[in-house]
């Protein structure tokens, strides 16, 4: 085992912090998403424009602009909307919450269009006989299309969770004490860059192997009933 110098317990708190950040970020990420891909179907043509920009948008910007675009422009914002009540002291967002909007605005990006492709794929019969029934649209969606929609999108889900894992380094520039962050600490106090960032490494890839293993449950849960599917 690696000497850590008694930097042990720090990188446990960042990799705790870590974990924190990527499954709010996760949960934000889902709703846009969900949302992106339903506004993206609508037959209201703003909505479809609207979520076509916003898909545009965050997929031609890189994660680590969207970090800082988040931090910097949202005490900002909040500056011009507080400064009319009188109160003029900086305010400053918190980096976790930068963070976990920046990276759930990135991760719901992308999901819309694997939430998109997986309702597409369910066949329209379907909805067209509940419609027969007489269900309206709302019920169609979340107990036909939904269900199956998210079969069809977990193992797309999956990937972007994984990459979003790895991105939540990049919120360290903003000052969040996550894994990486604690690794540059460790590496300023010890000048051991090659032991620590190993370390973070090994971290990240313990991280992603459970996080596979996790994906591979509940592709097996969803599949299951499903003749001739097998989940990875």
């Amino acid at each position: 085992m690696p000497d850590l110098h008694g930097f042990g317990g720090q990188l446990a708190l960042g990799l705790w912090m870590t974990v924190r950040l990527a499954l709010s970020a996760l949960g934000i990420g889902l709703v846009l998403g969900l949302a992106g891909a339903a506004a993206m179907s609508a037959p209201v043509a703003p909505l479809r424009w609207v979520a076509r920009a916003y898909t545009t948008i965050i997929r031609g910007i890189p994660e680590l602009l969207v970090v800082l675009l988040i931090y910097f422009g949202a005490s900002v914002a909040l500056m011009a909307i507080a400064r009319p009540f009188g109160y003029t002291d900086y305010i400053e967002l918190s980096p976790f919450i930068a963070g976990s909007v920046a990276l759930g605005l990135t991760f719901g990006g992308y999901a819309s269009e694997v939430f998109r492709g997986a309702f597409q794929a369910v066949p329209p019969g379907q909805s067209e006989a509940a419609q027969a029934l007489g269900m309206g649209r709302a019920a169609i969606f979340f107990r036909i299309v939904l269900p199956q929609g998210w079969r069809l999108a977990l193992p797309g889900l999956g990937n972007l969770f994984l990459v979003l894992m790895k991105d939540t380094a990049l919120v360290s520039v903003i000052g969040l004490e996550e894994l990486m962050r604690k690794a540059q600490f460790a590496v300023g106090a010890t000048k051991e860059p090659f032991t620590f960032y190993l370390a973070a490494a090994v971290i990240y890839l313990g991280l992603t192997i459970v996080s596979m293993g996790t994906l591979a449950w509940l592709e097996r849960r969803a599949n299951r009933g499903m003749p001739g599917v097998r989940a990875s």
